[in-house]
């Protein structure tokens, strides 16, 4: 190793990944566009969580939750740091998960892409000099050695790619993929372990909260495709984040210090927040490009083309990423069989149910020539990321809704007057306006 570079200024970041990382350009707008190599987004598939005795009875095992034994994690782990040592270039991100310092998380990442690092600065929120002197020991590693593959003669290796979790380590271990996005969720898997057991309920949700004297919150529920990230990035409201949260006995918090915002088909028109926030210092992930000026609705590499931007690019942003209890929780949904109307309030019950589903309905690609719509499931709206059962997400929220009287909403952002095919989609002016009236 000829160096190791801890929290890299934006200015290296450029410079490293320029020089040393193939594809990497400076786009038009000053983003820096990289490339995440053979896999586009994240592996759900590949996660592995090693069987501990302090944590085997808590941990929801499944598809979701794959058992791992210890040796194999430590095999992996030699993998990863054997590679990282091999490296000329090394990159240490120290950063914090979660906005409340009471219940915040020390973050260490270990990476050997410039890309990497930037993405993860972005993300994790961003320590003051002297926060970053008094650091010491994270409360969790990410060795990134997503370059070298998996090997599959491990026991519980399926494939060339491996992300492996130990909670008794405090590791996390990513082989065999580059995608940036599987560090961000690490985080928020090690957080949605840690925080209910310190009775503080994190979610997968987006915040805002009202600019007046009520200060009102509001989560946003909602799998992809319902209009969670559009509907939430309010001009009339600060953005507390557009993604991961945790809710304690004194309100809400953001776990992230950055978005991670999808960027097929962006435009200054549609999201101009989003827009403007692509710029000098944020990552531009598997765009397309004409000597730097980018194409966003080209799908010739992926079509989870991506932006990652710290949230003080977001003009109307909170910061600290902090508010009070939730006034009202909308739960979002593109129903396409026309059974949900518009606009619902839920009691308690009904909003455990809603949550523990996780509904919406995928409208089948055009070009396949499939016209059916798929119903789809996702517990807590977050399936993938759960490290416990669900029901102890939804207890936890039930308790909280009734203890804050606070209001739920199932909003239906997909058609009415009928099924997909008979009636029509609900327009986003439509959806934004029961969404103000609530």
């Amino acid at each position: 190793i000829k160096s190791i570079t801890r929290n890299p200024s934006i200015a290296k970041c450029y410079e490293d990944a320029l020089k040393y990382e193939t594809g990497t350009v400076v786009t038009s707008a000053g983003a820096l566009a990289a490339l995440s190599g053979a896999k586009t987004g994240r592996s759900p598939s590949d996660k592995r969580i090693v069987d501990e005795k302090a944590h085997t009875d808590n941990v929801w095992w499944g598809p979701v939750n794959v058992k791992l034994p210890d040796a194999s994690f430590a095999k992996n782990r030699k993998a990863a740091v054997e590679y990282l040592g091999s490296r000329e270039r090394l990159y240490v991100v120290d950063a914090f998960a979660g906005w409340d310092p009471e219940y915040r998380l020390k973050i260490r990442i270990v990476c050997s892409r410039a890309y990497h690092a930037l993405f993860m600065w972005n993300m994790l929120i961003r320590p003051t000099p002297e926060e970053l002197a008094n650091f010491g020991e994270p409360d969790f590693t990410i060795y990134n050695s997503g370059e070298i593959p998996a090997d599959t003669s491990v026991e519980g290796i399926a494939t060339k790619t491996s992300v492996a979790l130990s909670f008794d380590r405090k590791e996390m271990v990513i082989l065999g993929t580059e995608y940036a996005g599987e560090m961000k969720k690490g985080v928020f898997t090690v957080m949605h372990y840690l925080m209910p057991l310190r009775d503080v309920l994190s979610l997968h949700t987006s915040a805002n909260e009202g600019i007046n004297a009520e200060k009102d919150v509001s989560f946003f529920f909602g799998l992809s495709g319902t209009g969670k990230t559009t509907l939430s990035a309010d001009p009339h409201r600060r953005l507390i984040g557009d993604d991961e949260h945790c809710w304690s006995n004194k309100g809400v918090f953001n776990i992230e210090g950055g978005c991670y915002a999808k960027a097929i088909d962006l435009s200054a028109e549609k999201e101009p927040e989003i827009f403007g926030a692509i710029r000098r210092g944020s990552v531009l992930e598997n765009i397309v490009h004409q000597d730097g000026v980018v194409d966003f609705t080209a799908k010739d590499i992926t079509e989870n083309t991506r932006a990652c931007y710290p949230i003080d690019f977001i003009p109307n942003a909170k910061i600290p990423c902090v508010g009070g209890h939730p006034k009202n929780i909308i739960l979002l949904t593109a129903d396409a069989f026309g059974v949900l109307p518009p606009v619902s309030k839920l009691t308690t019950e009904q909003a455990m149910y809603h949550f523990i589903s996780g509904y919406t309905a995928k409208i089948a690609g055009t070009e396949v020539g499939v016209k059916e719509p798929q119903a789809t499931f996702s517990a807590c709206f977050g399936q993938p990321f759960l490290v416990l059962h669900p029901m102890r997400y939804a207890e936890m929220l039930a308790e909280k809704l009734k203890q804050h009287n606070t209001n739920v909403w199932l909003i239906n952002t997909g058609w009415t007057g009928g099924k997909y095919g008979v009636g029509k989609r609900i327009s986003l002016k439509h959806s934004r306006a029961i969404i103000d009236a609530v």
